[in-house]
């Protein structure tokens, strides 16, 4: 591993902290494992708190199936796992989920939320295209890539064994990144705005808190007030990622860039005339707008800006930038002041114009996908680098010069394959203290709830210890021994027998019940002595509503979609055959933008973020709006009418059938004999309530649980 930075700058106290402490890997509690899995024995001591049993079998089907790949157990994977009594019957469904395509779909939605992931940002500008940076995450949690070279690549767009290639004569060059790999510099691209200097910002703040587990962004003011990270430690590391641009790849070949342009030709030479047209009947309009605002500037302001373009100097041309968004006449203000008549005529003009543009575009204009990567300036790479005065790019302390490096480690730094480089080798190296923690905690929070560590991007002072540092420290080294093999410890967790415990029972805290007692002596479920409940994410209960409905399109990849509702009634007519498949909730779009919804309401309702900052844990509040999402929702109501025409068509006329199959769909379980007399009588032996009862299935609290 590389190491950097003088001791002394560190005073070794303030390294004393454990997560700064090599990980050592602790002796499994109890000797011989047999057939124990370690996990288990390192949270065995009950501590007057017995464990609950086992969960039933398919509440374990559907929990895992949720868990692994956020998609409910079908009716024949109930009755498969139920006919298999062999002891290895739940180890062989973890396998097989684990190496679905779509467990890499739903944890790459975890790992995104994390790394700030968003379709549309008004200050990015790698937007165009962003989404082949979250296809590949899929894609190498689907390959199970190492975890060190799936942080790797996304830092250098190389693994750390292919950056450099020797030729037969014994010169060294820089190696061609394999195919695809390019599009995880999309984690890099994500973070750059209309400031070049905003890339190198977001990349440090992202990066320390994914994947070191430290607010190290605390600093970017003044010095951290709890953990050893100074304001020139934030800046070292700032100047890492400083010389990095974003560079713009057309994703297209020969041919479709020739046929591009002649469309491109066409549209302008048709749309020209009409242009002419509109730029007639508007310019003495937008004339006098520009002119009564130039005259509201200082005069020597107003000098500058009446002086032809060519004439100016590079002063000149500077105050002319500098006072551009204000002397710009935006068509909103030139439409405000038109009088009726002209603006019908420029509306009949833009109408035109739009539709001339659409047409020749589906006709003639291949589509040209484009995306952003990162590259080094060497211009850039040579450039002195300051601490910034509360973090404005504009400010910098030239009194205060900062070297390319970070905290946290001792030593001088070897910069030979590029700062990028010589940061990531340290950052994934197997000794960082922080590196496989932080990987094995978020982990663990996504299996249960809530982290052996509770708060996943900060291990520093303010935040405390793990509730069990042994079994995290053990899940760090085991993460490490495997090869940095998440799927390794995604098994580890899943066959535990305290992931496979019951969950709350009804009249678990009735009085004087044991369950009560034990709820007392651990409230908080910190020894994890049942399974906890909660409530899914959105994408799940989107994949969920769909999957029973026979709606769900398990497509991987391609570009983010809008849910968009076709009506605006509560009720749809269509039938399962005629309805529109719809994508897994992963793919939805999400962004921010001040000038409308980015983010979509189904989104928003169920607490997912939209990518502005990075969400180490996703609120999971349970509120009045969600249920009245679920009654009143469209989509919901169209789900409904999908899923009843699958009963009708599966079930015939034969309702108890219907009755059962809605249940195995819906709740991934039969319905007890209480549950079908119930529904049967709501039925009124009728298949036309089906659609009544099936909204009702979907609005369960047990629907949007997981077990």
């Amino acid at each position: 591993m590389n190491t950097g930075r003088a001791a002394e700058k560190l005073p070794a106290k303030d390294l004393s902290w454990w997560s700064l402490q090599p990980v050592q890997r602790p002796a499994v509690p109890g000797g011989d494992l047999g057939n124990d899995n370690p996990i288990d024995r390192f949270l065995s001591v009950s501590r007057g708190v017995q464990p609950k049993p086992p969960a039933e079998r398919l509440t374990l089907l559907r929990r895992v199936h949720l868990d692994l790949t956020g998609l409910s157990p079908t009716p024949a994977e109930q009755d498969a796992f139920l006919a298999d009594t062999s002891p290895e019957a739940y180890r062989k469904v973890v396998d097989r989920l684990l190496a679905d395509e779509q467990h890499a779909v739903r944890y790459a939605r975890h790992w995104l939320d994390v790394l700030r992931y968003a379709d549309a940002d008004e200050r990015m500008t790698a937007a165009p295209g962003i989404h082949l940076w979250r296809d590949w995450v899929i894609q190498a949690l689907h390959e199970d890539l190492p975890y060190d070279q799936f942080v790797q690549v996304q830092l250098t767009g190389r693994r750390s064994t292919e950056r450099t290639q020797m030729s037969a004569t014994g010169h060294r060059s820089q190696r061609e990144p394999r195919p695809g790999d390019l599009f995880a510099l999309g984690f890099l691209a994500r973070g750059a705005g209309s400031d070049p200097q905003e890339l190198a910002m977001n990349a440090v703040d992202t990066i320390s808190s994914t994947f070191l587990g430290m607010t190290v962004a605390c600093a970017k003011c003044h010095d951290h007030m709890f953990d050893p990270v100074s304001q020139a430690d934030y800046y070292s590391m700032k100047a890492l990622f400083d010389p990095l641009v974003l560079r713009k790849v057309t994703l297209a070949s020969a041919g479709d860039l020739v046929a591009a342009g002649k469309a491109q030709a066409e549209l302008e030479r048709q749309r020209a005339p009409l242009e002419r047209e509109r730029d007639a009947l508007l310019e003495p309009v937008r004339r006098k707008l520009y002119d009564d605002r130039v005259a509201m500037l200082p005069p020597d302001v107003q000098v500058v800006i009446r002086k032809p373009e060519r004439t100016r100097s590079v002063e000149e041309q500077k105050i002319a930038d500098d006072y551009f968004p204000i002397l710009r006449i935006d068509g909103d203000k030139i439409d405000e002041v038109l009088t009726e008549d002209l603006r019908k005529k420029d509306r009949e003009l833009r109408r035109r114009i739009d539709d001339l543009t659409q047409a020749i575009r589906r006709t003639n204009s291949p589509v040209i996908p484009v995306f952003h990567t990162v590259e080094a300036d060497p211009d850039r790479a040579r450039e002195q680098r300051y601490v910034l005065t509360s973090a404005d790019p504009s400010r910098s302390e030239t009194n205060r010069p900062v070297k390319p490096g970070w905290p946290f480690v001792r030593g001088p730094i070897d910069f030979r394959e590029g700062r990028v480089e010589a940061f990531a080798d340290w950052l994934t190296a197997p000794e960082n203290p922080l590196f496989a923690r932080v990987a094995v905690n978020r982990l663990w929070q996504w299996h249960f709830g809530e982290g052996l560590h509770r708060q996943p991007s900060d291990f520093g002072h303010q935040t405390g210890k793990p509730t069990q540092p042994e079994l995290l420290d053990w899940l760090a080294s085991e993460l490490v021994r495997s090869g940095f093999s998440l799927r390794h410890i995604h098994r580890l967790i899943v066959t535990s027998a305290t992931y496979q415990r019951a969950s709350e029972s009804e009249g678990a805290l009735k009085p004087g019940s044991a369950e009560a007692a034990h709820h007392e002596r651990d409230p908080d479920n910190r020894q994890l002595w049942r399974h906890p409940v909660r409530r899914l994410e959105a994408e799940a209960i989107w994949d969920s509503l769909h999957g029973a409905a026979g709606l769900l399109d398990l497509q991987v990849g391609g570009p983010s979609f809008e849910p968009g509702e076709r009506s605006g009634t509560g009720k749809s007519t269509q039938t399962a055959a005629t309805a529109t498949k719809r994508r897994r909730g992963m793919y939805i779009t999400r962004g921010f933008s001040t000038s409308r919804e980015a983010t979509p309401d189904f989104l928003r309702t169920f607490d997912a973020e939209d990518g502005r900052d990075p969400c180490p844990m996703r609120t999971r509040t349970v509120t009045a709006p969600q249920a009245l999402f679920l009654m009143n929702s469209p989509e919901v109501g169209r789900a409904a009418d999908a899923l009843a025409a699958r009963l009708r068509s599966e079930a015939g006329t034969d309702l108890p059938r219907a009755v059962d199959l809605a249940y195995r769909l819906v709740l991934s379980r039969p319905p007890e004999a209480k549950e079908r007399e119930r529904s049967l009588a709501y039925l009124e032996n009728d298949p036309q309530r089906l659609s009544r009862f099936t909204w009702l299935l979907f609005n369960l609290d047990e629907f949007i649980h997981v077990p």
